[in-house]
Parts: structure tokens; sequence; C-alpha cells
């Protein structure tokens, strides 16, 4: 009986055997080999026995033919047989198929590999599976697919190319396995990457914004479909009537919610919710309501079609996502997709910095109960949602979550992906080698990228990544848009990738004369790099410029250096940016939240200090006394007007006044605030609250009021005069000489905001010449809070 192949995941290589025990499939550069297909073989399983022929020539420089079933066996000669023919020339291939992984709800995409005399049986349970079998052979052989297109294919060269012993099956715990690319991203090179990893299409159910079609006559007038009532009989009724004909042919349809937040006056609906809010989207919690609708309405339709194999997929999303409290099991023929849009993209589930990521958790495992392991995950990756083409890492929280979604039982995960690889460049290979084998030695496959992909210049680019990886991980924010960026790329780390980066660019440099493809591509990958990291620098430069230095014309020079920086990225490669060669949606018109549009911001406001339309005042100071507010004591207590006792921060005694369990000393800069029991102390202005440490000593981001405070001496009567904050979330009362002058109203969640986030007050007549007292109250509901750019005194233009 043959032996057992080694593990899924490490490199194949032959069994101590004698040399009959070995099929040499070529040998300096010479091959017998056939790869074998039937000639009504699927797409992928035709592709299997192609992309076989194709990298045993690249890996050896001998190119196997390539032939239908009717074939000489000399038995002796390589025979590889791909799909239905191997299934065919081994009937007990099926029996092993049979036996790995669970009964499917929706498909069992299993493979086996088996090596009988000088034939390799390479097949699996459908068409991608056949071709997951021949990945999985040539993965074993060392082949990777790191990125879309030819720029990160790894293939090895070999002088002989063997096969030991074989004999393996395997299914993955999950069904679903993919990624679809949104928001103007290239599709180039997807279909075959995805392969390659043993990720699928087409596996899963509908889960769209969908319920608005079925359910439009029920609007209440002057309302929209957000207001319809959830749970009633009547709106299960009218959904079923609409949706039976789908249901009774065995169709998969989505009942999945619009994209926005609902509200309901509906009693049973009030009933059902119990007062029960949302923290993450500041609403009512619905998703009780909801499964009571989606549970009457399968009820109803397998009533009347009780043998129907049809799957109702919805969402569980929005102010959905917090699961059902009641006692609750979804109907069989229910698939809930959990999309955590606005919970921690950054951190693992069992990361001690991220309470959000633990209730995510909770609320995964509470899913997976209601929903009896019919759960698909429906993530972002990019995690940032409006981002700025820097690298994005999903790597560090991935690698934790993988493992409860294996415990959960749940059916797999489905990514929304911009397919930006100068954003998520490794994430998706390594995603997919986990959605695969959740077990995978994750340090193991990024210490063997770095050789594979890089060459002689693995070493820097290793510690380059590494970098960025840490920085990321080590981080204490949990949101998700461009705004983290000066948090995570500070000058420090900025400087240490340049260095690395200096140190790879000299070891892949092109030797002269003949270049071989290996040496090309370890020169473009580093290029790549080089290209990514002239983005990272203008950026951060950018946001140093414009939040820390109040300098709007540096600020606007380096954005368009960064802007210039990112198209070269997408002339060399289209996957390496969303679309902007050619495509306006992202042009400067398209507002503040985009790339372009932020540049303008930085021209615009800085026509407001250069005499264009005002003239510079003073910057106000960078740093700001600053106090939580928990109990809404600042205002009655006079925090605007009172002096500021810096004693506990000034204080050398690091025990002073800490919280009980608190470590010895400030183990991290931000460990100053996050264990302030409540006294004042200093914050800067051009970072948010979370990002410098305003947070409870277990990392729950601080929400509620808080107040900056700042002195502002003036050598005259300053005239018509206006302070514009430039950055600053919440809605917030501006104090001057301790009146209050202004409130500024603010809609939550911040996202909801024109993604400008400034606030320009008119001062004149409140302050004087000499010292001037500002204070700022802030109350902060949600993540982002407080200021994030400096603000600045100016004089309008004009009379």
């Amino acid at each position: 009986m043959l032996s057992r192949a080694l593990v899924l995941f490490a490199l194949f290589v032959c069994p101590v055997a004698s040399a009959q025990d070995v099929l040499t499939v070529a040998a300096d550069g010479k091959t017998k080999a056939v790869v074998v297909v039937d000639a009504k073989a699927g797409k992928w399983e035709k592709q299997a026995a192609t992309d076989l022929v194709k990298y045993i020539e690249r890996m050896t420089g001998a190119k196997p033919a390539l032939a239908n079933p009717v074939v000489e066996d000399d038995g002796k000669s390589p025979v590889l047989v791909v799909g239905s023919a191997a299934l065919k020339a081994d009937p007990t291939l099926a029996a092993a198929l049979a036996k790995v992984g669970k009964d499917p709800v929706l498909r069992k995409d299993a493979i086996v590999l088996r090596r009988t005399g000088n034939r390799v049986l390479i097949a699996g349970t459908n068409d991608d599976s056949h071709y997951y079998a021949a990945a999985e052979l040539l993965r074993r052989w060392g082949c990777r697919w790191y990125l879309p297109t030819e720029i990160g294919e790894c293939v090895p060269e070999v002088k002989t190319l063997t096969v030991g012993a074989l004999d393996y099956a395997y299914a993955p715990p999950f069904e679903v396995r993919n990624y679809w690319v949104s928001w103007n991203g290239s599709n180039d090179g997807q279909d075959d990457f995805m392969r390659r990893n043993f990720m699928n299409t087409g596996v899963g159910v509908p889960n769209g914004h969908a319920i608005g079609e079925y359910v439009g006559e029920l609007i209440p007038k002057g309302k929209s479909v957000f207001d319809i009532p959830i749970a009633e009989d009547s709106t299960a009724d009218h959904i079923v009537k609409k949706v039976s004909p789908k249901f009774a042919k065995g169709e998969y349809f989505s009942l999945g919610m619009e994209d926005g937040v609902y509200r309901t006056e509906s009693k049973l609906d009030k009933q059902l919710m119990a007062g029960l809010k949302d923290k993450y989207f500041l609403s009512d919690s619905l998703a009780d309501p909801f499964l009571t609708l989606y549970n009457k309405v399968s009820e109803r339709l397998l009533k009347a079609h009780p043998n129907s194999t049809a799957r109702i997929g919805f969402l569980a999303y929005g102010n959905l996502t917090i699961p059902p409290q009641r006692k609750i099991v979804a109907a069989k023929p229910l698939v809930a997709y959990l999309a955590p849009i606005d919970i921690d993209p950054i951190h693992g589930m069992d990361d001690p910095k991220s309470p959000p990521r633990h209730e995510y958790k909770e609320m995964m495992y509470r899913w997976a109960e209601v929903m009896q392991g019919r759960v698909v995950i429906y993530d972002y990756d990019q995690g940032m949602l409006v981002w700025r083409d820097l690298p994005n890492p999903s790597i560090q929280s991935i690698r934790q979550d993988i493992k409860h979604y294996k415990k959960a039982g749940i059916l797999g995960v489905s990514t929304e992906c911009r397919n930006a690889i100068a954003t998520v460049f490794l994430n998706l290979h390594v995603r997919a080698q986990l959605y695969w084998n959740p077990d995978a030695d994750v340090d193991a496959m990024l210490a063997e990228f770095y050789t594979n992909f890089y060459g002689p210049a693995a070493k820097p680019m290793a510690e380059y990544w590494n970098g960025i990886l840490k920085a990321w991980e080590d981080s204490i924010v949990t949101e998700h848009e461009h705004f983290v960026i000066p948090v995570i790329y500070t000058p420090a780390l900025v400087e240490k990738l340049r260095k690395h980066l200096a140190e790879a660019e000299k070891l892949a440099t092109l030797p002269g004369g003949e270049v071989t493809r290996g040496q090309q591509l370890y020169y473009n990958r580093v290029k790549f790099a080089r290209l990514s990291f002239n983005v990272i620098d203008h950026y951060t430069a950018m946001a140093r410029a414009a939040a820390t230095d109040g300098d709007y014309k540096a600020a606007t020079a380096a954005g368009e250096k960064a802007l210039a920086a990112r198209l070269e990225l997408a002339k060399m490669n289209p996957t390496f940016t969303t679309r902007v060669v050619g495509v306006a949606a992202e042009g400067k018109d398209s507002g503040p939240a985009w790339f372009p549009g932020e540049v303008e911001q930085y021209r615009a406001l800085g026509s407001l200090t250069d005499g264009t339309k005002g003239t510079l005042v003073q910057k106000l100071p960078l740093e700001w006394a600053f106090r939580r507010d928990p109990h809404d004591t600042g205002v009655v207590s006079g925090w605007a007007r009172k002096p500021v006792d810096l004693k506990w921060w000034t204080s050398t005694d690091p025990l002073l006044d800490l919280p009980m369990g608190a470590p010895p000393k400030f183990a991290d800069p931000t460990d100053r605030h996050r264990l302030n029991p409540g006294h004042w102390g200093m914050l800067r202005t051009d970072l948010y609250m979370q990002a410098q440490g305003v947070v409870s000593p277990d990392y729950h981001s601080y929400t509620g009021l808080a107040w900056y405070r700042t002195d502002v001496t003036l050598p005259a009567q300053a005239g018509k005069t206006h302070v514009m904050f430039p950055g600053l979330f919440n809605e917030a009362w501006l104090y001057v000489n301790g009146e209050l002058v202004a409130h500024r109203a603010y809609k939550e969640p911040w996202w909801l905001s024109d993604y400008k986030f400034e606030w320009d007050v008119d001062l004149t007549g409140h302050l004087k010449a000499g010292a001037n007292t500002v204070a700022v109250r802030v109350n902060n509901p949600h993540h982002f809070g407080g200021m994030f750019r400096r603000p600045f005194l100016y004089k309008p233009a004009g009379k």
C-alpha cells in the first residue's frame, strides 16, 4: 500500500525510497510525460491539464505531451491523468473523495492525488476541484501565486522533477472561499489567481441589498424602504407571494436589507427589539424583527413547497449586525452573510488591544448558533474602506480569526475587495491558504514568500514588510478610514522603510548583458515596492504638513507628488491601485473623501492663509490641555475658564493615582492617556483622541464628553478674525475667555458628514489683545473623536 503524502502546506519532498520508487517526470530538459484529460472536460478541468503542461515546462524546460484519454501506456513513462479521466481510470478515487470533509450545505470541494506506478491521478469532486488537485501538485513542486498577474508568480527552476509515494485526499472546512472586486478595481488575473490558491466562485447564496424590490407597496406614505413594518405577518405574506415561484424552482435568492439604517413604528417590531440599541450604528438593533420575518417567509414557503432546495440569503449588516437576543433558530433555507462593516478591521479576535474585535467574536459565535452554522463572513479587504493606496495588511487579523471561524463551523468567507495590490498586497494569498487549511503556518508562509518573491533582496524586503505588519499589529487604533495613516506610518517607520528599500534596490539591480526571467521579476517586484513607498512617503508628508505644521502650500505640493506616484503604480500594473488611469470617478471634484479631493481641500485651506481668501493670524498650539468628562461636570464646574491643573500629567511619579492593577510605568507612549484616571493632560491636535491613547484601561475607545483647552496671546486687537478647525469630529461647543461663542451640530456616525470635518467660526469681538483662553467641548458617541488637524486663526479677505 502506498504511504500517505506529507501533510498539506509542507513542502512536497519524495520520501526516502529506492530509485525505482520515484517517478521522474522530467530530467535534464527532457520528458516523456503525458498529461491526460477528457476531451469533454470542463473549463477548469481542462485548464488543470494545460497548466500542468505549462508549469512543468517552466520548471524543467521540458514540455509534456497533452492527450485525451486514449493514450498508449508503456507502464514506465509518466502519465498524469486529470479530472474525470482519473476518476474513470481508478473508480476507488470517488470513495476517497467521499470520506474526507463533512456533508456540504452548498458544495464540497474535495481533492485526491494518487500515484500508482507510472500514473499520477489528479481529481476532485467538481470542475473547480479538478483544478485544485492540480494546483496542489504544483504547490508541492514549489509553485506559488502570491499576487494576480505574472508579477506574483513564483515558479522554481529544477533539473529533475519527481513524484514519490503519493496517496492524499483532502476537503477544506469552508465551502465558500472567495473575493469579489468592487469600486473600480481591476479584475486582471483574478480568476486564475483564485483557482491556483484554492478559491471558488459561484458557491454561496445571493445576499445583496434586495428586499426593496419585494416590499415597495408596504412603504408608509412619505417614508422610505427603511421604514417598512418588518416582522408583521402582512409583510411576510406580501413577500411570499412575490418569491414563491423562485422558491418552487429551487432557486437561490436574496432578501437582504437595503444599504442603510432601518427604523420601524410597528408594535410587534418594537416588542421584539425591546429597546435594544446598536452602539456601532447609533440606532435600534433589529436582528430579532428581521430574523422573525425571514423565518415567517421560510415557513410559509416550505409549507407550500416542502421539497424545494432553495436557499434564501440575507445580510447581517448595518443595524442588523448584532445577533438576535431572543431564543430563535433560523429556518433551514436561510443563509446569513455577517458583514461587520464598522467593527475594527485591523486586529484579530484574540488581540487584547481590540475590545470591538472581542465583541465581534461573540457576535459571530451567536450567529453561528442561531443559523446552525449557515453563516458566511462578508468582510472587507482592504479593511480601510476609504483609503489612499498605502499598504493595509490583514494578515495579523485573519490568522487569528480563521481559527474561530473553523471552530464555529461556519460556511466560509466572501470578501469585498478592490484588488488594489499596493493596498492588500499579500492579504489575498494568505487568506486563500487559510481558507483552504486554517492550520497552515503563517510565519513559515511569510518566510518562504520573501525568499521566493524577492530572491537576492529577500532580507531587506522582509525587514520592510515585517516593519509594516508590526506597525499595524501593535497599533491601538480600531477604525477604518484614511485618518489612521499618520498613526501607523509614523516618520520613524517611514525612515526605516526608506533604508530597507534602498538596500533591496542595490541587491536587485539588473546585471549587465542577458537578464533572466527571474532576475527581471525580482527587479520589477522591488520597483513595485519603490513606487508604493513613494506614495507612502509623499502622502505622509502631506498629512504631516497639513495636520501638524498647518503648512497647506507644502501639503498640497506633497499631495500632488503622492497622486503622481500613485499614477505610476497604476501604469506599471492596473491591479496595483483602483482604476485611476482614464477614470474620472476620483477626480479633483469628487470630494474630500477621495485622495484627489483631499489634496484639493488642502489647497482650499491654504487660500485662507496665503492672502487669496484670507491671511494667517496665528497657528494655534499643537498641544492643548485635555480632559475627559464622563459625568458631564465640565460645564457646571467651569472647565472653560478655571485654571488647568496639570500636576498629575507633569508628575515624575508614574504610579501617581493610577488605576489598580496598572503597570508600574508607562510601557507605551499612549499608556499615559490610557491609564489617566481622569486628570487634565496634554493632547496633540493633529491626531484624533483614540490614536493618542484616549481609551479605557482595557482599550475600549472613549465615548462621551471631553474638553480641549489652550491659551492664545495676540499682540493687538484681533479685529475681524475667524478660527478654523480644519479637522474636527463630533458635536462641539466653542468657548472664548470662558464664554460660549458657538455650537456645532454634527450628524453621527461620523461617516454621514461631508468628509471635510471643518468648523469655521467667526470670533470677531470675542478675542482681545494679550492672553485669551480657548476651550472646545466635544461629544463623541463613536470611534473617531476630537481634533485631528491643527487649528489656526485667520483674517478673511475683503471687507
